[in-house]
């Protein structure tokens, strides 16, 4: 739920683009997949600035009032939806304790032609949802209920599983350092009848760990989400009443609710959600894990919540959280890099042009918002729209970066200048792997399609596909100081490290997840040609099958075999049907999963049924291997032929492997 192109919580998205390409890859890698892009230039989405705050270096030119808001955001945000095919957007800012400007652009019913309203248009805001979960536990760690650094197995009438020798913690749950996997089987169902209850989601989803807690962090919403859970047991009530009796209650967040569906009351004032605005409305959207992102909301009841939070818990005579609360809620609680952003506790820092911010981003399928908190000048914006739109750059992100330009002017100092830049870029070149990813089910294959390419420039600058900027074309960061990088005239830094092992990592200023260096079995390419031969190889074998027997009937040349060789020869080209059944079988049925994000939930048949094909594929690709030694002791083989059944054994053995690597063949229904 959380976004920002290569993190991008819009988690149905990302999850299934799994296998669509593996067939069209046969063209698109062999002419091009060594290639390195000619001119990266400008990234889609662009990190904050280090977490280091210093001094603004220059004078805002722009006063922050309601007439010069409304004058920047009036030519800025219509031209944006119409360029972007977004139907509508609302923003809210607040500053000194009020909101100062709230306004809703475009439409939340294009057919009806509905305006958007700052105060009674209903939006979805994803993951920022979360900020409600995590202040609801920090008002239980006031009130002594919860301890931050406690074993969460003391609050849960279950157990999380041990590993790795340590308990997982609030504050590693705060952090995004639980360790857990990623998982997509139910974030989202199809309608309220296919809703469970949190008991049930947290007991029957829990992911495995793959990294010890307090580690690496790797954003969860499942953990999220067992926070929610904690809350409900502490308190006695269901989550859902908790947070509107203590949060949205006394911040007078009249219009604002978890519940789903909607109260009936709020029904008539939800914005529909646009793939684009050229497109149909979706249906309304189900979010099982509840806590971690099924919050709607207006601009204004945002408006309220930022206030309380600038003002360290205080909103008009309502205190939701001592100041001493929320000035820990507030604080740097992990970071990977000490040079970059780092989580505070659910909030995240953005720090950037010499202003300490912290913040949240949201998405559902539909729907895509920002909250960001410049603690020091106490100002808060939150954004949201209603449609993903067309563009690879999110609106969001332009709309924040225009609005820090306008207010917070600054002037980036010059890089220092780096004596082995080439050196450094070189070395940091390669594949690196989201720690923010699937392990253990088939849905691991989108770590291998998502690894990202880190490129050495010529002038000693790197580039990382898929960062890119409004032109479409690969952003260049230089080095500023050793092996950490900023976006050439721009904000966005990069910063390298090498871990406790002495393997490279890299972090974006989006502290919740980092990216590790692959090694050559996990490398993409070699397991793009790996998955490429073996397809070719098979598909050819039976498309020339029947041309084969033609030719041979044309010319009156029959198969001189014997009647196990003839057996053996068939049973070969079986086990290649095999194989294409299975692959384009998974392509297929993912594909379609792709077009409907809570069809996810559905895949455990297929689960079974491609997992018991694949084991028959393994079982074939031993038939294929025998095939291939009798073939090289038949005095009478021709050599092409004997050539053609090895290169077809390795093929079936390469996809073998693929297969198992990347979990397409295992029976894990937990993903």
């Amino acid at each position: 739920m959380i976004s920002n192109q290569i993190l991008s919580d819009r988690h149905a998205r990302g999850y299934l683009t799994i296998l669509t390409g593996l067939l069209l890859l046969v063209a698109l890698v062999c002419i091009g997949m060594w290639a390195q892009p000619s001119r990266p230039s400008s990234p889609s989405v662009k990190p904050s600035a280090p977490a280091a705050v210093v001094p603004a270096q220059s004078a805002p030119t722009h006063e922050m009032n309601a007439a010069d808001l409304e004058a920047f955001l009036d030519g800025l945000m219509p031209a944006q939806l119409e360029r972007e095919d977004v139907a509508g957007a609302v923003i809210a800012v607040v500053k000194d304790g009020q909101v100062i400007f709230a306004k809703g652009y475009g439409y939340s019913d294009l057919s009806k032609r509905t305006p958007v309203t700052p105060d009674s248009t209903l939006f979805r805001i994803g993951s920022i949802s979360k900020l409600f979960t995590w202040t609801s536990v920090m008002q239980l760690v006031e009130q002594g209920k919860l301890d931050l650094s406690r074993d969460v197995n003391d609050y849960l009438d279950f157990k999380i599983p041990p590993a790795f020798g340590k308990p997982i913690t609030l504050r590693n749950i705060m952090t995004h350092t639980s360790g857990f996997e990623e998982i997509g089987k139910d974030l989202f169902v199809a309608d309220a009848q296919h809703m469970d209850s949190l008991e049930y989601y947290v007991k029957n989803h829990i992911p495995e760990r793959i990294f010890p807690p307090g580690a690496v962090p790797a954003y969860s919403n499942y953990a999220t989400t067992l926070a929610g859970y904690i809350v409900q047991r502490v308190s006695g009530k269901p989550f859902e009443q908790y947070v509107a009796e203590n949060i949205f209650t006394p911040l007078e967040m009249k219009r604002t609710t978890f519940v789903q569906p909607l109260p009936e009351d709020l029904k008539p004032m939800m914005s529909n959600g646009y793939d684009r605005a050229s497109s149909d409305p979706k249906p309304f959207e189900f979010v099982e894990a509840f806590p971690a992102g099924s919050v709607s909301t207006t601009a204004r009841d945002m408006g309220n919540f930022m206030i309380a939070h600038l003002q360290n818990g205080q909103f008009g005579s309502a205190q939701i959280l001592r100041p001493e609360t929320a000035t820990l809620m507030h604080s740097r609680a992990f970071g990977a890099d000490d040079r970059m952003n780092g989580m505070a506790h659910g909030f995240y820092e953005e720090s950037a042009d010499g202003h300490r911010i912290i913040g949240h981003a949201g998405d559902t399928e539909l729907f895509h918002s920002d909250l960001h908190l410049i603690l020091d000048s106490n100002v808060g914006l939150f954004v949201s729209y209603n449609s993903a739109g067309k563009g690879e750059l999110s609106p969001r992100t332009v709309l924040f970066e225009k609005f820090l330009d306008r207010y917070f002017p600054y002037t980036q100092p010059p890089p220092g200048k780096i004596e082995n830049a080439k050196a450094d870029a070189a070395s940091v070149a390669g594949l690196y792997l989201n720690s923010r990813r699937f392990e253990s089910s088939l849905l691991k294959l989108t770590s291998l399609l998502g690894e990202s390419k880190v490129f050495a420039n010529p002038d000693g600058t790197i580039s990382i596909d898929p960062l890119k900027g409004p032109n479409g074309q690969l952003l260049k960061f230089e080095e500023i100081s050793p092996l950490l990088y900023r976006e050439v005239h721009g904000r966005a830094h990069i910063g390298f490290k090498r871990d406790g092992n002495g393997q490279l990592q890299f972090q974006l200023d989006w502290p919740f997840f980092i990216f590790q260096k692959v090694g050559f079995w996990e490398n993409k390419y070699f397991n793009y040609t790996l998955a490429i031969f073996g397809l070719v190889m098979v598909v050819l074998t039976v498309l020339l099958w029947p041309v084969g027997a033609l030719i041979r009937k044309h010319y009156g040349r029959p198969l001189d075999l014997s009647p196990l060789e003839r057996k053996l020869r068939l049973s070969v080209r079986l086990v290649c049907i095999l194989f294409i059944c299975f692959f384009g079988g998974w392509l297929a049925v993912l594909a379609k999963a792709m077009a409907d994000p809570s069809a996810i939930n559905a895949l455990a048949p297929w689960i079974i049924c491609f997992g018991v094909l694949g084991v028959l594929c393994a079982f074939g690709a031993v038939l294929v291997c025998v095939n291939a030694f009798r073939s090289w002791s038949a005095p009478n083989r021709w050599l092409w032929t004997k050539l053609h059944d090895t290169a077809l054994a390795l093929a079936c053995l390469g996809l073998v492997w693929f297969a198992i690597t990347w979990n397409l063949m295992n029976f894990n229904m937990h993903y």
